[in-house]
């Protein structure tokens, strides 16, 4: 007797959705929430929904072929070390890549310091059909650019609504958008960032940039928490996934993704041809 495929104990979305009532300083960074079953059965739950996800993400690419508009949009923020890099191998990695539209925003480029900071966001949009990955989004304007100063504040107070405002523009258009943020813990984050300058083999992930960052901790702390508060919408709500156990991360987010997808509810095209014709003229095709 086949052994019974371990599921989710309650609604993952509706315990990671960041809500009015969400404290980010009580969050427990190396809980799972939703997970009771350990390591090894995450993996086995991840291998099976990793074959629903490539059929569900087949299934929206088809759908743009034949004039669907659809298409989903996976926005990663986190800390350097929470784990980003891990979602798009481990999580993006299991569909097929020609469905997905994968963008990172780092330090502007002269070019686009020249235009709106939601100028390059917007040429990266995924189009119908593709399912679009950021790493690092439209939310560094709230975050980075808030932390580090790095316009005026009363201009910076004006981001939020304009975010919120974009978001929603997304969504009316047709993207199906998934605002997560991965939560890694001060101590946790101190353990990987260890590990990247103790092992040759990682010090290329190694910025002494990280180390500016983790020293503003608090502040980060207090940005994200201000962001979550001011642009969790019924429309796009954030997700706030504890990142501590990389495992937990990967799965809670499958489950999200997976879900965004059967919630499009896309059925396999029609046949603009016959195909018990084109079943004849294939047969008689035939050599002996």
């Amino acid at each position: 007797m086949a052994k019974k495929q371990h599921t989710w104990d309650d609604d993952v979305a509706e315990l990671l959705r960041v809500g009015p009532d969400f404290d980010l300083a009580a969050m427990d960074r190396g809980a799972t929430p939703g997970w009771s079953a350990g390591k090894a059965e995450a993996a086995s739950l991840m291998a099976a929904h990793g074959e629903e996800l490539s059929d569900l993400q087949e299934r929206l690419f088809a759908d743009a072929k034949t004039g669907g508009t659809r298409s989903v949009l996976l926005l990663l923020q986190g800390l350097d070390t929470s784990g980003k890099g891990g979602v798009v191998r481990h999580v993006i990695g299991m569909v097929d890549p020609q469905g997905v539209a994968l963008a990172n925003f780092g330090v502007p480029t002269e070019e686009e310091k020249r235009h709106h900071h939601l100028w390059r966001v917007r040429r990266q949009l995924p189009p119908p059909g593709r399912i679009g990955v950021f790493d690092r989004s439209h939310y560094e304007q709230v975050l980075v650019v808030k932390v580090d100063g790095l316009e005026p504040a009363d201009l910076n107070e004006t981001r939020y609504d304009e975010l919120v405002a974009f978001d929603r523009e997304i969504v009316e258009g047709g993207t199906t958008l998934i605002k997560v943020a991965l939560m890694v813990s001060h101590a946790e984050q101190g353990e990987r960032l260890k590990e990247r300058l103790e092992r040759p083999d990682k010090w290329w992930k190694y910025n002494p940039g990280d180390i500016d960052v983790r020293e503003q901790w608090d502040a980060y702390q207090a940005a994200y928490a201000e962001m979550f508060a001011r642009t969790s919408i019924d429309e796009a709500p954030w997700y706030a996934i504890p990142a501590d156990r990389k495992w937990y991360a990967r799965l809670a987010i499958t489950e999200l993704l997976r879900r965004a997808l059967r919630d499009l509810d896309l059925g396999w095209p029609a046949a603009d041809f016959d195909p018990e014709v084109e079943l004849a003229r294939l047969a008689a095709t035939a050599r002996d």
